[in-house]
């Protein structure tokens, strides 16, 4: 069992949605990182916070149920939806805000963008 911790994200410059919280949980224990380049720094440092998984998503996948926490770097319309639409917490380090097919699941419940190091602290 895990001793997880939870962190807030704020919207960064040019960003939208959010406040997040984010709490992994032996359930969802999975900081997501689907960025194409590894373990997003994002991503690393929510892990590091609050206890959970850093899990590279283009190697490999896990069930939507078992994320905490999805981090993206989408500035278009594909991966800014997916997440949310499965009501996956998101965190998009792009500054981007509800736009295409997927735009009606990016709340600002689910949904934070332009976020940097900054905009995640400790609760």
């Amino acid at each position: 069992m895990g001793n997880y911790k939870s962190v807030q994200i704020v919207a960064g410059r040019g960003g939208w949605g959010g406040p997040l919280t984010v709490t992994p949980t032996d359930d969802k224990p999975y900081i997501y990182s689907v960025t194409g380049g590894g373990i997003h720094p994002i991503a690393q440092r929510i892990a590091d916070l609050t206890g959970g998984t850093p899990f590279d998503g283009f190697k490999s996948s896990v069930p939507f149920d078992k994320i905490a926490v999805a981090v993206i770097d989408c500035g278009g319309t594909a991966r800014v939806g997916v997440y949310p639409m499965k009501k996956v917490l998101t965190v998009d380090i792009h500054g981007t805000s509800p736009a295409g097919p997927l735009a009606m699941f990016i709340t600002k419940e689910l949904f934070v963008s332009g976020v940097k190091a900054e905009q995640i602290t400790e609760v």
